[in-house]
């Protein structure tokens, strides 16, 4: 995928990297929602499991291969495994080697939250049991306030926060911290959200004239865009809402293209107003029938 504005403008490919699947309890994911309600879209097991991608995003320059989120990485206990039931063929770096590319050609990880879906693969475990960051030559960035949360996990979320996943990171002097002045690249800028964990980055990205929007667990998928939809693993809920009310409202005067790292089968979509005052999915499918 290409997107020239001018002459002078950025040459950018986005490469969709998908790092598996997995399952997660239907009533945790969607809150208070009834089954009766939920189920219509998203189709749970005999287990009240339903199935979720880990999807991640490339983003390639001449200079730059950004990679947004890492997935849940493979160095788990079979234990931990257990309660999520990864499966599927396709795995972080494998999806990265068939785009073309090493782990050592990555230069940036943006990891939206520190959630153990969303950063597992930052980090890997060699044979000896040593861990060590999977992208050597790149800088990982987070959000400072999200860091300190994440590294002081409160009882809630500290299932989440696995120190294998973070410590390595820091440790390794690779990790930065976004602020209001980072600017990777010009075209990728973040906003932040509060609601689901503290200071969630959700990244923006100008492609051409579009602005693709890379939703972590704000949207989770698009099941999730009617505003009272909210999971049951957000720490604030209210301010979930109050978050969702106040971005679909500006994807819809905006035109955002959403794209969403948890649904199964659907990549991106647009939003639509309805009369009642609430918000759908408008058109979906794959990031490539918006670009």
């Amino acid at each position: 995928m290409k997107r020239k504005n001018n002459p002078n403008a950025l040459i950018m490919k986005l490469h969709i990297i998908d790092t598996g699947l997995f399952k997660l309890d239907g009533g945790a994911m969607f809150g208070v929602v009834p089954k009766s309600l939920w189920s219509k879209y998203q189709q749970p097991d005999e287990n009240n499991l339903c199935t979720w991608a880990m999807r991640c995003l490339l983003i390639e320059t001449d200079q730059k291969r950004i990679l947004i989120d890492t997935g849940m990485g493979d160095k788990q206990s079979e234990k931990f495994f257990g309660h999520y039931h990864p499966h599927g063929d396709a795995t972080l770096l494998k999806s990265i080697k068939n785009k073309g590319f090493n782990a050592e050609d990555i230069t940036d990880v943006v990891l939206t939250h520190l959630h153990f879906d969303h950063c597992g693969g930052a980090v890997s475990k060699d044979v000896n049991g040593d861990l060590f960051t999977t992208f050597p030559n790149a800088t990982y960035w987070s959000d400072q306030e999200h860091w300190e949360w994440a590294i002081n996990p409160n009882a809630r979320e500290k299932a989440s926060f696995l120190k294998e996943n973070i410590l390595p990171i820091q440790e390794s002097g690779q990790l930065q911290f976004v602020n209001e002045y980072t600017k990777i690249i010009p075209e990728l800028s973040f906003a932040l959200a509060n609601g689901h964990t503290e200071g969630m980055l959700i990244p923006h990205i100008q492609y051409g004239d579009k602005t693709i929007v890379f939703m972590a667990d704000l949207l989770p998928s698009p099941t999730h865009i009617p505003i009272a939809w909210v999971m049951g693993y957000d720490v604030r809920p209210l301010v979930t809402v109050r978050e969702k009310e106040t971005f679909l409202q500006d994807a819809v005067n905006k035109e955002y293209i959403l794209f969403y790292e948890h649904d199964a089968h659907i990549q991106a979509s647009k939003v639509i107003a309805t009369e009642r005052g609430n918000f759908k999915a408008g058109e979906q499918g794959d990031l490539a029938l918006f670009l």
